[in-house]
């Protein structure tokens, strides 16, 4: 328990993963009936740019800073952007004073009627939470472990929805738990979107695990990567994400043939390389 998102927020893989929910909300919101979003890693949802974590590291400035400074972003990441400009207090066009975390862009997104459950089991995070949505009657945040709360929490009563897990992956035996919480929470919520998010380190572990996921996974599920250098086991070169019942927004074929979510991938491999060996992956590992 001593991952803190606050020296990683608004880099490459924040970028990737917050696009994808983005898409996958702005789709559930086509049909007029409420659903449920569910957080299970949900950090503090938002943090400060300024603060000492993030400026030590500086990863934004490689991640979202480099959207807001491209001249033709790709079209796909038009609401994505503009909730970050809303939420991040922008005072120019390529400066942000804070990066929303995915609770903060769930609420931003989500309808008066629909309902928001954020769990994080780190204690101060877990304070900061409560305070940063203490005035917001939809949401419900929980100082709990997230894989419990896919035990307690699906089935949603509204029956649609969507569960992001985005665990810290502070060591192997995550991609494990990871695996098992899916195959029970889709057992529970067959009929939900479910947004996987996972690091790209060792081309043999990712690749495992989504070899496990092919063979045993449940249906309708695609793998989607972006490869912003070369692999390196010794540090996280990617960022990946398992869609299980992904929205047709990211399935659908443009008219050069690409998905919408490899046209959209395609783009974020060019603008956030950083360096040899940018590249995406897009493959189904059960239709």
């Amino acid at each position: 328990m001593n991952y803190r998102h606050a020296y990683h927020a608004g880099n490459f893989a924040d970028v990737m993963k917050h696009a994808i929910l983005t898409l996958a909300v702005e789709h559930l919101k086509k049909k007029e009936k409420p659903f449920f979003l569910l957080d299970t890693h949900a950090g503090t949802g938002m943090t400060d740019l300024s603060g000492v974590e993030a400026q030590k590291t500086g990863e934004y400035q490689q991640g979202i800073a480099r959207l807001l400074a491209a001249e033709n972003p790709h079209p796909a990441l038009a609401n994505y952007l503009a909730a970050i400009r809303e939420l991040g207090g922008q005072e120019s066009r390529e400066v942000l004073t804070r990066y929303p975390g995915s609770p903060a862009l769930m609420a931003h997104l989500a309808r008066r009627d629909d309902r928001l459950a954020f769990c994080e089991l780190h204690p101060e995070d877990a304070k900061s939470l409560r305070a940063n949505f203490r005035r917001d009657a939809r949401v419900k945040t929980y100082e709990m472990d997230g894989y419990t709360a896919l035990k307690a929490m699906l089935p949603p009563k509204e029956r649609r929805g969507l569960v992001l897990v985005d665990p810290p992956f502070e060591d192997r035996a995550e991609f494990d738990a990871l695996f098992h919480s899916l195959m029970e929470a889709h057992r529970r919520f067959a009929t939900g979107t479910f947004l996987l998010w996972y690091p790209l380190k060792d081309p043999s572990v990712s690749g495992a695990f989504l070899e496990r996921l092919a063979a045993d996974g449940p249906p309708k599920t695609l793998a989607l990567e972006l490869h912003v250098m070369a692999s390196d086991p010794a540090r996280m070169t990617g960022s990946g994400m398992i869609v299980v019942n992904p929205p047709f927004s990211l399935i659908e074929q443009g008219a050069d043939g690409r998905s919408g979510a490899r046209s959209l991938l395609d783009w974020l491999a060019i603008t956030l390389s950083q360096g040899p060996g940018a590249r995406v992956r897009e493959e189904w590992l059960s239709n």
